[in-house]
């Protein structure tokens, strides 16, 4: 077996990742510059600014699941094409706003644009179930890399081109990423299975009843929900502190960096002592101090920089760690559905968090959003206190030729003899088995099993 990734999943990686890093790029464009920047807009209120910057979430939510079932019955790239277009349509409709309604109409049409499923289950395709997380790694790396970059490269652009000019970029962006998946994307020559790539919807119900996964889907709603939130009030607070607009870089740039440093002894130590509860609790600790701090001393801008970058450490702590969180507890053959429930979670989070938190900066101020999100974090933390640390094991799909349900029970009780084998999940209308595996499992002895 290859240790490495081929040529052809090496490229699927990287042009993937770019569509999916240069959609994220341009929804997270806005967020940093849209409360400062907008304000000429006619209709602009607190409260609408909340709506545009999580309005992606609402659409995107709805869409995710969907999107990725169609995927499933008429091909990924279809799927992903008319989702670029629906975002560029939407980034369009935003540039040429008068008012932050249509604004707002505009990031709900990029939501529409639903193209993570259909993406993550084209990079599956494209990969053999061993070199799989390594894919997916390379895609959650540029998620995070286009998150920390608009922040800086949002107030610095929205300067020089104004609030319609970086709509227009992001169209442009979109567009880019459209000629990729047409003119580098390798074609799939295989799908792979439904259950570990794309949302099975009656397998939701046991997601729900799974409290491990649960406590994560409560995770990333309330994490986006604070960062759409803090996002309406934080930009207008660092220019009432004396950090002109087109200086915010210099508050966001040394602060992600730095929180990239101060995160490496949590993922240090989650990796040497297996344990991703303590560092996972401590980072929402983080988060929650920073917001005290924030709504303590808001006006203080040497202050409120020492607060953003605690929250920064916390925030991208938390978000890094929970795909890996949901990969590592979601059930044997059941990872796109718990993916599913999980990434509807962070777009309802997100729409949720920017029209509440624009609701609360019109009735309670900057204060008041740093307070509720402070509170709402001290809330989250009592079912958290519950989490496990997940086996150290890792998931595997392999083709399966099952005749029927006694032949794949058959099977299921063969593989769980295998050193190594946690779980097994055969699906026969997919012929496919769905592994958990411990370091010491060897592939080969399994397909003897499933060719035998």
């Amino acid at each position: 077996m290859s240790n490495g990734l081929n040529p052809t999943e090496r490229r699927a990686a990287f042009t993937l990742a770019s569509v999916y890093g240069l959609r994220m790029f341009g929804l997270f464009l806005i967020m940093p510059v849209l409360a400062i920047y907008g304000q000429h807009l006619e209709g602009f209120s607190p409260m609408w600014v909340g709506l545009a910057i999580g309005g992606y979430g609402l659409t995107q939510a709805l869409l995710q699941i969907p999107a990725g079932m169609l995927s499933d019955k008429i091909g990924r790239k279809p799927v992903i094409t008319v989702g670029l277009i629906l975002f560029i349509f939407g980034s369009l409709v935003a540039a040429m706003a008068e008012s932050i309604q249509m604004v707002t109409l505009g990031r709900a049409l990029q939501g529409m644009g639903a193209v993570a499923s259909a993406v993550l289950a084209l990079a599956s395709d494209l990969t053999r179930e061993e070199q799989r997380p390594k894919v997916m790694a390379v895609i959650g790396s540029f998620i995070g890399l286009s998150f920390a970059v608009s922040l800086v490269a949002g107030p610095a652009l929205a300067d020089s081109m104004g609030l319609s000019g970086l709509f227009y970029l992001t169209a442009v962006l979109a567009s880019a990423a459209l000629l990729v998946v047409h003119g580098l994307v390798p074609n799939a020559v295989r799908q792979a299975p439904t259950g570990d790539v794309v949302a099975v919807p009656k397998r939701f119900i046991k997601m729900l009843k799974n409290g491990q996964l649960l406590r994560l889907d409560i995770s990333i709603f309330a994490l986006h929900f604070i960062m759409c939130a803090l996002f309406v009030a934080l930009p207008i607070v660092v220019v009432d502190s004396g950090l002109e607009a087109t200086s915010h870089w210099m508050l966001y740039l040394p602060a992600l960096l730095l929180s990239f440093v101060l995160m490496a002894p949590m993922i240090i130590y989650s990796v040497r002592k297996q344990d991703s509860r303590r560092p996972f609790l401590m980072a929402m600790l983080l988060l929650a101090g920073a917001m005290l701090i924030m709504a303590a001393a808001h006006h203080n801008l040497w202050i409120l920089g020492a607060a953003t970058l605690v929250f920064f450490t916390g925030f991208n702590y938390l978000e890094a760690s929970l795909p890996t969180l949901i990969s590592r507890l979601s059930p044997a053959g059941d990872k796109g559905s718990a993916m599913g429930v999980y990434s509807t979670s962070q777009f309802m989070g997100a729409f949720f968090g920017g029209s509440i938190g624009g609701g609360m900066y019109t009735i309670f101020g900057a204060e008041g959003v740093f307070l509720v999100c402070a509170g709402l974090t001290l809330l989250w933390f009592i079912p958290m206190l519950g989490l496990k640390n997940p086996k150290s094991v890792k998931s595997i799909t392999m083709d399966a030729q099952i005749d029927n349900d006694a032949h794949a029970q058959a099977l299921a009780s063969q593989l769980l003899t295998l050193a190594g084998v946690a779980e097994v999940t055969l699906i026969l209308d997919q012929q496919a088995a769905y592994l958990k595996v411990e370091p010491e499992f060897d592939i080969e002895q399994a397909r003897q099993v499933l060719a035998g």
